[in-house]
């Protein structure tokens, strides 16, 4: 598959070849459903904590007597069908998270390349470089190449200039290729691959 090679100012600069391997297969939705559940639940904090009937306070007597008085049995005012009284089932802290086959995510993140490069989604940067830390200067190059609105930048290595420079800009994500993930690249319209990034991924997932 064919694709092309833009600069920073937004004009093509020549063409590059995307590995069949990687952007070339049948996506597989089954697999990236599996992948983006699993990426959300290792995400969740786990912490919510709710108060049952044992650690709520007060409740310690009797309210009424067991019979004679009419009404319904009670044995404490912090029962759950009391206002005030403890949850049934209540929440607490737990973990999560879960891991799957390391098959299976390589499986679904080039199901999410090659759903990319088949909607002509994916746009190859000869090199992203930025000499200040600057939103305008990001901001135009991203409506340059088209990708103004839910893009992920990925860059060959930490570059903390282009980083801090997407930071303001509202939909923009910027990831280094060691570290791209199903869920960002599903979330995102557009995928900006820095060329070196581009080497990177297909040397490491092909």
């Amino acid at each position: 598959m064919q694709t092309k090679v833009f600069d920073m100012a937004g004009k093509q600069v020549g063409e590059i070849e995307l590995s069949d391997a990687i952007f070339g297969i049948e996506p597989n939705a089954a697999v990236v459903h599996d992948v983006v559940k699993n990426h959300l639940a290792n995400c969740r904090q786990g912490t919510q904590s709710s108060l049952t009937r044992a650690e709520v306070s007060g409740g310690g007597i009797k309210p009424w007597r067991q019979k004679g008085t009419g009404r319904a049995r009670q044995g404490s005012i912090r029962a759950p069908q009391w206002t005030h009284g403890g949850i049934v089932f209540a929440p607490k802290p737990r973990d999560y998270s879960y891991t799957l086959n390391k098959k299976v995510k390589r499986l679904a993140l080039k199901s999410v390349l090659s759903a990319k490069a088949q909607e002509e989604n994916v746009v190859v940067i000869d090199e992203i470089k930025l000499d200040v830390i600057k939103t305008k200067p990001m901001a135009a190059f991203l409506k340059a190449v088209g990708a103004d609105t839910k893009a992920l930048v990925v860059t060959a290595e930490n570059n903390d200039i282009v980083v801090k420079s997407a930071a303001n800009i509202p939909g923009v994500l910027v990831t280094f290729a060691n570290l791209i993930n199903v869920y960002d690249i599903l979330n995102a319209k557009k995928l900006v691959v820095d060329k070196a990034a581009l080497a990177k991924i297909e040397e490491v997932f092909a």
